[in-house]
C-alpha cells in the first residue's frame, strides 16, 4: 500500500497517562502534515481540533479499562462531540463480557451509539479475551449499531493480532491498534483484514512506505 492510500487509514494516537497539550498538538500537526486522522484524550479535544484542519479528530471514552457505567459512558460520548470529535472509540465491559451478560453489554454499546451521530468503535480488548468471547463482543457490537470494532487499548499485555483482527473481522470493520511501529506491522495487520489503524508511530510507519506503488 502506497503512502498516501495507507496514511488515510491511519489514526495517529498520543493517549499515555503522561500526556501533554504540547504533545497532543505535535501529534495533531503530524497528522495534518500526513495526511492521517488524529486519536487524543478527551481532555485535549479542543487542542487538537484547534490544529486539525483536514484530519478527523478521534477521542477515548471509557478508556482504559471500560469500567464507568453506560450513563457515564453516553454522557462522555455527547460531551466528546459536542468538542468536536469526529469519531467516538468506546471500550466496553470487559467483566461483562467474560460473565456472560449479553444484554448488559448490548445495550451500553446501544446507548453510546444512539447518544452522538457520530461513528462508535468499540474497543475489545483481546488480549483479555478467549476466542470464543471476542466473537461473542463482535457480534454484540454489530447488533448493538456499532460502526467498527477495535482490538486493543494498547495498555494491557498485547496489543493487535492478525487473529484478533480477522476474528473480529466477521463482524465489523476493524481498527486494529497497539504495538503496530512499523510499515510491516502495518501491512500485516491490513492483510489480516484491518481496515483502520491505530498506532503512536504513524510518522514512523509512513516514512517506511512505499511512496508509490
Amino acid at each position: 500500500m502506497n503512502r498516501g492510500d495507507l496514511a488515510t487509514i491511519i489514526d495517529h494516537t498520543v493517549l499515555g497517562p503522561t500526556t501533554t497539550g504540547g504533545q497532543v498538538q505535535t501529534t495533531a500537526i503530524e497528522a495534518e502534515q500526513y495526511g492521517m486522522n488524529v486519536c487524543v484524550p478527551p481532555c485535549y479535544l479542543d487542542v487538537a481540533c484547534s490544529v486539525a484542519e483536514s484530519a478527523s479528530v478521534v477521542t477515548v471514552i471509557g478508556f482504559p479499562h471500560g469500567q464507568t457505567t453506560p450513563t457515564i459512558k453516553s454522557e462522555a460520548a455527547v460531551q466528546a462531540y459536542n468538542a468536536g470529535a469526529d469519531e467516538i472509540d468506546m471500550v466496553l465491559n470487559i467483566g461483562q463480557i467474560k460473565a456472560e451478560n449479553r444484554d448488559v453489554v448490548y445495550d451500553e454499546i446501544a446507548e453510546v451509539v444512539a447518544a452522538v451521530p457520530a461513528p462508535v468503535k468499540v474497543i475489545v480488548e483481546t488480549a483479555l479475551l478467549s476466542t470464543a468471547e471476542i466473537e461473542q463482543a463482535g457480534s454484540i457490537a454489530q447488533d448493538a449499531g456499532a460502526a467498527f470494532l477495535k482490538t486493543s487499548t494498547g495498555f494491557a499485555s498485547e496489543g493487535a493480532t492478525e487473529e484478533g483482527v480477522s476474528t473480529l473481522a466477521q463482524y465489523l470493520p476493524v481498527k486494529a491498534s497497539g504495538g503496530i511501529r512499523s510499515y510491516g506491522d502495518a501491512m500485516r495487520l491490513i492483510n489480516a483484514g484491518a481496515e483502520r489503524l491505530g498506532a503512536s508511530s504513524g510518522v514512523k510507519i509512513l516514512q517506511e512506505a512505499p511512496v508509490s506503488d
